[in-house]
């Protein structure tokens, strides 16, 4: 199941803690937000910052922050190789499945086209 995202303002953030507090754009109770829902961000968050963001419950039952990102910062140089990575890996995967394809199909052809001299 895909999970709405959501954005709202970054209303407390400590720092020496690494997490804070966003106050959604709808209105409702404020968000918690740890440092870990910001994996792939360049930078730390600052007060202030716009944060979309995805909810989820935590082991408690609490509402909290998840694959959030800070609007306006590109994504670090990590996660951009990480998804470089991705892309290179499909296309390995891809000409893998295409050459046993190939495989397959020569050896059946060749077991038909000597089926009669057997």
């Amino acid at each position: 199941m895909t999970r709405k995202t959501v954005q709202g303002v970054l209303k407390t953030w400590k720092e020496d803690r690494g997490f804070g507090f966003i106050k959604p754009d709808d209105g409702s109770k404020d968000i918690f937000m740890h440092i870990s829902a910001l994996d792939s961000s360049s930078r730390r968050p600052v007060t202030g910052d716009i944060i979309h963001y995805q909810v989820t419950r935590d082991h408690r039952g609490k509402f909290k922050a998840i694959n959030a990102q800070i609007e306006g910062v590109v994504l670090s140089k990590t996660a951009t190789a990480n998804t470089e990575k991705t892309g290179i890996n499909k296309i390995i995967l891809i000409g893998l499945v295409l050459t046993g394809v190939a495989a397959v199909s020569a050896a059946i052809f060749w077991f038909l086209s000597h089926q009669s001299t057997i």
